[in-house]
């Protein structure tokens, strides 16, 4: 098979698992309550959603820009966020960690630094996928959902204990990987699992370990800083984007729940399994959420109302395309 057939195969079998997933979700709605929810639902909030997506949209940027200015890379703000925005577009079509191709190809054009822009956008995806594994984890621990799901058990204590496992693993692994004395170490290790796989995997797999090397002289400060920025991002900017979404729907759930739901999601959706996260999302929302007593068109409602931001943010994405194009910017 030639690479365009692999390529076509790969795409089609993404819109089935996001076809599939859809259909699931949609034999669990009845289509009656499904149109009151949208009946009912406060549609204001709808553009509060709209706005703070912007608003993560632009932070991202803001962090971006800090990341690339380490290395020396000057690209303003605007840029970055159009860059973003237009990533978002064509996530449409190319899931997950794909879409940020488009995303690298017009930073490099406008910087000239492949290579740098390559590293930061490594570094920036790194540290988001931290931070958001790291609050969700520590969302779980709080809230323990398994004492509100089995309220008898005897191994209420089992899920905080594994979250606490698993946080403190993950934030010495991050400090180990970032250190100046043993990243190098840890990098080394970690290419030793990608030896078995095909050659042309290996050499990715290397070439991402060595670009987030880049940073592992970067000092605290600056990691500090890339962590605030990140934790305004996440908390503010995504989780913010959940609570306004659900107060759209009518939902009524607790704080911590749409932490981890909003972190778990993110996560998910950077594997290229679905279609701009279609399915993933929505069925993460209507089974979770049916655990805290939402009704599931109310859950399916706030899904869609997430989706219809991202599809904002590529409208916005479609008129840079456009105003670039017209312009002849690269």
């Amino acid at each position: 098979m030639t690479n365009r057939g692999k390529q076509i195969a790969k795409l089609l079998i993404r819109f089935l698992v996001t076809t599939g997933l859809l259909i699931w979700v949609f034999s669990q709605i009845d289509l009656t309550q499904f149109r009151q929810a949208i009946t009912s639902a406060r549609w204001p909030y709808l553009i509060a959603v709209w706005v703070l997506t912007a608003a993560l949209f632009w932070i991202r940027s803001v962090k971006m820009q800090f990341v690339l200015k380490k290395q020396s890379c000057h690209i303003d703000a605007n840029t970055l966020f159009g860059a973003t925005t237009i990533t978002a577009l064509y996530s449409m079509i190319l899931p997950g960690i794909l879409s940020t191709g488009v995303k690298w190809y017009i930073l490099k054009k406008s910087s000239g630094k492949g290579s740098v822009v390559l590293s930061s956008m490594i570094y920036n995806q790194f540290s988001t996928m931290v931070l958001m594994t790291a609050f969700g984890l520590l969302a779980l621990i709080i809230s323990n959902p398994t004492a509100l799901l089995f309220p008898n058990a005897a191994y209420q204590w089992l899920l905080p204990v594994l979250c606490g496992i698993l946080l403190i693993a993950l934030l010495l692994f991050v400090f180990l990987l970032l250190h100046h004395r043993h990243g190098t170490r840890i990098i080394n290790i970690l290419k030793i699992p990608l030896k078995p796989l095909p050659a042309g995997i290996q050499q990715k797999g290397r070439d991402i370990l060595d670009q987030i090397a880049v940073f592992q002289t970067a000092g605290w400060r600056f990691h500090l800083m890339v962590s605030l920025i990140t934790t305004l991002d996440t908390l503010v900017g995504g989780v913010g984007t959940y609570i306004l979404a659900a107060r759209t729907a009518n939902i009524d759930a607790p704080v911590l729940i749409f932490v981890w739901l909003c972190a778990g999601i993110y996560v998910i959706g950077r594997l290229p399994i679905t279609v701009a996260n279609l399915g993933v999302r929505e069925v993460s929302l209507v089974g979770f959420l049916a655990f805290y007593n939402v009704e599931k068109p109310a859950a399916l409602l706030m899904g869609i109302i997430l989706f219809s931001a991202l599809v904002a943010m590529a409208m916005i994405g479609a008129i840079y395309q456009i105003s670039w194009g017209i312009t002849g910017r690269k």
